[in-house]
């Protein structure tokens, strides 16, 4: 039987005004409780927790939010809770194709469990990182940073005030997710070693990446294993642009072949070096890093050391919802593996005719 209704002196008279002048809802329980013939506290019971009325009832309930177009408000279920069922990702570049994956694997996640994701980046800043997470945090249950720019004890003194994920970073203290940079690597290297290359040029992304130099200790543990020689070259930036600008230094070093910070470098540096007469792969091969969409769009396609984005932002929502429901571990790190993908942009070098 459906909880009797009772006068309420707070309700306005006045039809139910189902859409505002924008199209949205601004029905409230009030509505709700009109339509379908029960007390607002009734339909506040139901709404906030399903199975504190009879089936009957929230069923009658649901079906009036439905007809009103009902939107719960987080902000205004956090009032009682403390909790608004959002979670920010701050990314280092939004524009760079190296975090769609991440973000849509943290997205799915976040719908799966009925959370809404809110999205900001840092610009590649680590002063403009930690104001974006702090105002976030006023508003948010918990944070997960993808690539990372400020230092350790801004990310460490964040994650004392809500729960903190860090994605292609490790810190003490802080759940990690990070991709093992070795397997793939090695398995680079290794390639490029039996196509006859001798000196092997990396070209590192930002000073502030904690990846960019683990990829650079990856690179010298492998040419020190194939006995090849390793030298560093600095980008002026992880883009396209950066790419090209390096193509001189490239040149200049005698390496045969590149390893690049990310694919955005490669393709840069590919096009660069194609624009001087340089034929790649057959007077340089020139590898990537993360296999982002498009990667095998340029000619020729780039050879990459794939990186599991969307299983680390899968993975980095996992962990920080567990955390928010008190299951998840507070600290160590989630490793996945890195592997080569072998397109045209690399392979024997030819003899200078």
């Amino acid at each position: 039987m459906t909880e009797p209704k009772t006068p309420d002196a707070a309700r306005p008279a006045g039809p139910v005004k189902k859409h505002g002048r924008d199209g949205k809802s601004n029905a409230t329980i009030y509505d709700i409780a009109r339509v379908a013939g029960v007390n607002a506290s009734t339909v506040s019971r139901a709404l906030s927790k399903p199975g504190r009325v009879s089936p009957k009832t929230q069923k009658l309930i649901e079906d009036a939010a439905a007809e009103l177009n009902y939107q719960v408000n987080p902000f205004a279920r956090a009032l009682p809770t403390g909790k608004t069922n959002t979670f920010g990702l701050i990314v280092a570049d939004i524009t760079n194709p190296t975090f769609f994956d991440i973000i849509r694997g943290a997205e799915t996640t976040a719908t799966d469990r009925d959370y809404t994701l809110v999205l900001a980046e840092s610009a590649e800043s680590a002063a403009t990182e930690l104001t974006a997470a702090r105002r976030l945090m006023a508003t948010v249950d918990g944070l997960i940073l993808a690539s990372p720019r400020m230092d350790d004890d801004n990310i460490r003194a964040l994650a004392q005030d809500k729960p903190v994920v860090v994605i292609n970073r490790e810190v003490a203290g802080v759940p990690c997710v990070v991709p093992d940079v070795h397997k793939g690597i090695s398995e680079a290297v290794r390639s490029l070693a039996g196509h006859g290359h001798h000196k092997v040029a990396y070209v590192a992304g930002p000073p502030e990446s904690w990846m960019s130099e683990r990829r650079w200790e990856g690179v010298q543990a492998a040419c020190d294993w194939s006995g090849l020689e390793a030298v560093r070259l600095e980008s002026s930036k992880p883009t396209v642009d950066g790419g090209r600008q390096v193509a001189r230094d490239i040149r200049a070093s005698g390496a045969t072949a590149v390893l690049t910070y990310n694919d955005l470098l490669a393709i840069g540096l590919m096009q660069e070096l194609q624009a001087a007469g340089i034929t790649v792969p057959d007077q340089i091969s020139i590898v990537g890093f993360d296999d982002i969409f498009g990667a095998d769009f340029t000619t020729p396609p780039l050879t990459t050391v794939r990186s599991p984005l969307g299983e680390c932002g899968a993975g980095a929502a996992t962990r920080l919802l567990d955390l928010l429901h008190g299951t998840g571990e507070p600290a160590g790190t989630l490793s996945v593996e890195t592997e080569l993908v072998l397109r045209g942009s690399s392979g024997r070098i030819l003899p200078a005719k």
